[in-house]
């Protein structure tokens, strides 16, 4: 079930004993926790609600608390924080568990008891006997990340909501500098409607002035000026990074990985796979992919490989004190845009 069919259920229809809500966008994960303290009319110091973080908690503890009556109440609300026993992690120090007894509640759960499962992870360990139990007897919540289209669809709707109008310019300034992650883009979004208290109309200028880039974004700036053989733009980022207190060596090993990225993407475009493909196989947000394969396509194999390998030499160069780190920096972005201009 989906975010909007979660909420609408939650606040009109009769609750199940048991949710897990899976998923990593931190945006949607809190309008369904709020629909839930809304829907039970509990606050966080209520004495029907209890939220247990399951990494340092023992389960015998939470079924103690899942199996009381409620207290002057109708419903007891309990949330269990990072159940990892239902994933492939490990967390170090976790207590022992007897999943057997939660596994006895799952199949018989107290009538006044409401028990939600928050699982920040792309997905469950499906070979766990837990897991297929929990699958049986409670209702998915899924809070995965929105795809592009769904990202756009929901901030556009949203922005008209707030009767603010987006120039195409600034709305595409907005979507790249939030990463098109939904959650960071309605963080932002906050800001600009404080701005937009007096003024309406969002340019990208008010974007640009509002929204802060991140340094992987200007990296992704610096990347697009050395692969564009725009020498003079690219060392003028650089030193901004510097000026900014950003350490060379972190610079190049972004840098590394966005060039290591771009060739990934080249090896899977030439041999068919389609945007949404790539995004599977890397394990990356498609937004990112597709910025990568506007990149790409400019380039053979053997040329984002070349570089890459630079890339790598210069690495060990700077970590082994070989040559100057700001120099060995500079070469490299001289020597590339003579490279991409032949």
């Amino acid at each position: 079930m989906n975010t909007q069919a979660a909420l609408q259920q939650i606040k009109q229809k009769p609750l199940k004993n048991i949710y897990f809500v899976l998923g990593t966008e931190s945006f949607l994960q809190e309008q369904v926790r709020a629909a839930f303290l809304t829907r039970l009319n509990v606050e966080e110091n209520d004495l029907n609600f209890s939220q247990f973080d399951l990494k340092e908690t023992p389960v015998s503890q939470l079924l103690l608390e899942v199996e009381s009556s409620p207290f002057f109440g109708d419903n007891r609300l309990v949330f269990a924080e990072s159940p990892f026993f239902f994933t492939t992690e490990k967390p170090k120090n976790a207590p022992d568990n007897d999943l057997d007894a939660l596994i006895e509640y799952l199949e018989n759960p107290l009538d006044t008891t409401i028990l939600v499962f928050w699982i920040a992870a792309d997905k469950m360990d499906e070979r766990k006997k837990i897991t297929k139990r929990l699958k049986k007897h409670g209702q998915l919540i899924d809070v995965q990340p929105l795809k592009e289209a769904e990202v756009r669809k929901y901030l556009q709707q949203t922005i008209a909501n707030d009767q603010l109008t987006f120039t195409r310019e600034a709305f595409d300034l907005f979507f790249f500098l939030t990463d098109a992650s939904l959650s960071k883009a309605m963080q932002e979004l906050q800001k600009i409607r404080l701005f937009a208290s007096e003024e309406r109309q969002i340019t990208k200028e008010v974007v640009q002035a509002l929204v802060p880039k991140s340094l992987e974004q200007n990296v992704f700036d610096l990347t697009s000026s050395v692969l564009d053989g725009r020498a003079q733009e690219a060392l003028r980022l650089y030193d901004d990074l510097l000026v900014q207190g950003e350490e060379t060596i972190k610079i190049n090993a972004i840098l590394m990985s966005q060039i290591r990225l771009l060739l990934q993407v080249r090896f899977l475009q030439n041999i068919g796979q389609q945007q949404g493909t790539i995004a599977e196989v890397l394990k990356i947000h498609a937004f990112r992919v597709k910025l990568a394969m506007q990149q790409a396509r400019k380039f053979e194999i053997k040329t984002l490989a070349q570089l890459y390998d630079e890339l790598i030499e210069n690495d060990f160069k700077i970590k082994t004190g070989q040559m100057d780190k700001e120099l060995i920096f500079q070469l490299f972005v001289l020597k590339t845009s003579q490279l991409i201009r032949k």
